[in-house]
């Protein structure tokens, strides 16, 4: 019997990279730049955010985008503690966004008063990273207590990011973690890749993370 592969996955990543290149250029039309980020849970996204966004709104108009499969903590948590628009997206039980589901989600937003758009992407490590949200700059987060080797294990993520961010810094006597072995991984995959080790509760290298967002955001 006659029969024919499908292949469904290559399909649906194709026709998602359409989307993405379509809404990044939309955006860029109108003015507005788009930061992506993606992380483990528990790895300091929203307490990160919370810093970068307190330093961002002086120069820009910005709108948050938290997802997540359900809860609606870190819309609100964001938008306490920093004032700006902050909207929940729930996903339904997907791990991840698809650039079609970030055009519905920026639909919530008045984009003619914003000009810096973050989304905090769903935790995870692989889905998030197979997924062109239509974002201007991917910024990974890898955090101490997860270990040195994870870009080997999770290359994909690492390969998509323009930046990474080396979190929970005032946690490294704690764990066996080695910032140069890290920085390697990271750039075994990525040689180019900016990293940048902080801790964001204790505020420290905060500062130069920003400072190379601003470099990103004003090219």
């Amino acid at each position: 019997m006659d029969y024919k592969v499908v292949e469904v996955k290559e399909n649906l990543l194709i026709e998602n990279s359409e989307k993405a290149n379509q809404l990044r250029d939309k955006l860029t039309k109108k003015g507005v730049f788009f930061i992506n980020v993606m992380a483990s849970p528990g790895s300091g996204k929203t307490t990160l955010l919370v810093n970068l966004i307190n330093r961002l709104k002086n120069e820009y108009s910005i709108g948050v985008m938290e997802a997540d499969i359900d809860g609606d903590v870190d819309a609100d948590r964001i938008h306490r503690l920093t004032g700006v628009p902050s909207i929940q997206v729930h996903t339904s039980g997907a791990c991840h966004l698809t650039a079609q589901m970030v055009e519905d989600a920026i639909s919530s937003f008045d984009i003619k008063d914003i000009n810096l758009l973050i989304l905090e992407n769903v935790g995870n490590l692989v889905c998030p990273a197979e997924f062109d949200t239509g974002a201007h700059l991917n910024l990974v987060l890898l955090s101490i207590p997860e270990g040195d080797d994870k870009p080997l294990k999770y290359p994909l993520m690492f390969e998509v990011a323009n930046i990474v961010a080396i979190t929970k810094m005032d946690t490294l006597p704690a764990f066996n973690f080695d910032i140069d072995k890290c920085r390697n991984n990271i750039h075994l995959r990525n040689k180019d890749i900016e990293v940048y080790p902080i801790s964001a509760l204790k505020d420290q290298g905060v500062d130069e993370l920003y400072n190379a967002l601003l470099k990103f955001i004003k090219k």
